[in-house]
């Protein structure tokens, strides 16, 4: 079993900024509860406000899988369809 981690950000636009923001607690505490899931975060940038830098990491590719299908059928999904995503997935072995 390889414990998946994804780190990078995205660059949100600034005109979908407010609603973003207004989703991104909700989507946390729904990503935190996955089953599989440990550790999830997401913090704005303190100087590029429309940045946020992200950390995942997951006990295994299924539940690193299962995490981007509930991402794509969810709200956040729809408000973050057109940020800019820049990400690296590792795959650690155990």
């Amino acid at each position: 079993m390889s414990r998946v981690i994804l780190k990078g950000f995205i660059i949100v636009l600034p005109n979908d900024l407010a609603e973003v923001k207004d989703e991104l607690d909700n989507h946390i505490q729904l990503t935190r509860s996955e089953t599989g899931c440990l550790i999830f975060k997401v913090t704005q940038d303190a100087l590029n406000l429309c940045r946020f830098d992200v950390y995942e990491e997951f006990v295994d590719e299924a539940a690193f899988q299962a995490h981007q299908a509930r991402v794509k059928s969810s709200r956040w999904g729809e408000i973050t369809v057109n940020v800019e995503r820049n990400y690296t997935v590792t795959y650690l072995g155990t």
